[in-house]
Parts: C-alpha cells; structure tokens; sequence
C-alpha cells in the first residue's frame, strides 16, 4: 500500500506543518497531477482545500510540471530540480513526472480554503508568541591579565628609531673659466 509525507504550507502564516498519510488515506492521491486540488477531507484534515505543488519520489527527485511517465533525464532550464547558473545555462538532470503514483514519497501541499480550525491545532504545534525567553545576564569579570589600554600604552617599550645620520655636504671644485 501506498504511504507519503505531506508538507503543508499555509501561506498566511508562512508556516509549514508535516503529517504522513497510510493506505486509505493516501488512496485518494494516486493518480492526480501537480497542480490539481484536493479535499482535506478525504485525508482526514476536514474543511480544508489543498493544491498540490509538487513533491519528490523514494529517491529525492523533484516532480516537475509536464513530465509524462515516472523518472525521465532531461536537458533543462533553471527551474524545478536545477538552481541555475549563468544566464542561458542549460544541465541534464533527473525529473520525476507530474503524476503522483506509488514511487512518490513526499507531497508539497498548499492551502486554499482554510478550515474550522487551524493548523496548529491539528498537528499539535504551539504557535510561539511574542514572549521570548530572556537568557541570564552574565557579568563579566575582567581577568587578572587584562589591563586597561590606558596601561597597556605605558608598558609598551617605545620602538628603537634607528639612527639618521647627518648628511654630507658634497663640496663641488670650482671649475675653471675657459679661456676665450
């Protein structure tokens, strides 16, 4: 039978939320696309509509949009399953396709419509509040060693400048004036 993680975001908050689905539950995601929507109902999380948004299969390839079949080695853009690099740039990568079948493993999901309660009820999350947690404030003491700059200036032994000596005066001989 089928399993799969689900990763859920919810847009509003920015917040994504993971659950797994086993065999009845999972039933209803076999065979849809990417792209398409699905009733939280039928996986157990009433009220709530989802879009399904991608996904990755049992060996961490990505599912992309309008791959036909189930692993496929492309010649591809930037996008889904390729970063990029520079401009026009172009890399053979593996690509799952857009069907969800029983090698898939995860699914990114996104909320639509939400429910009468909220994510974080469901999966047993605290939504974390403005309080945080204050760390005890540790003095420090200075160390036996660490003196004040102010001090550490005054033990500081002048540097030895090495000595200029006094420029020689270069006397020029007096040339003699030519006889005209």
């Amino acid at each position: 039978m089928a399993s799969f993680k689900l990763n859920i975001a919810d847009p509003k908050t920015g917040k994504c939320y993971k659950t797994e689905v086993k065999d009845t539950q999972a039933d209803p995601f076999i065979g849809l696309n990417i792209g398409e929507k699905i009733e939280g109902g039928k996986i157990g999380i009433n009220g709530y509509e989802f879009l399904i948004s991608g996904g990755t299969d049992f060996c961490g390839f990505p599912m992309r949009r309008g791959i036909l079949g189930i692993r496929k080695k492309l010649t591809v853009y930037p996008g889904v399953g390729f970063r990029g690099g520079l401009k026009g740039m172009k890399k053979r990568k593996t690509v799952c396709g857009h069907k969800i079948n029983e090698s898939i493993s995860a699914i990114n999901l996104k909320v639509l419509k939400e429910g009468a309660k909220k994510l974080p009820d469901l999966f047993g999350k605290k939504e974390e509040g403005v309080k945080e947690e204050k760390k005890p404030e540790v003095k420090e003491q200075p160390k036996k060693e660490d003196k004040k700059p102010e001090e550490k200036k005054a033990e500081q032994k002048p540097e030895a400048k090495p000595k200029e000596e006094p420029k020689k005066e270069v006397k020029q001989e007096a040339k003699p004036e030519e006889k005209k």
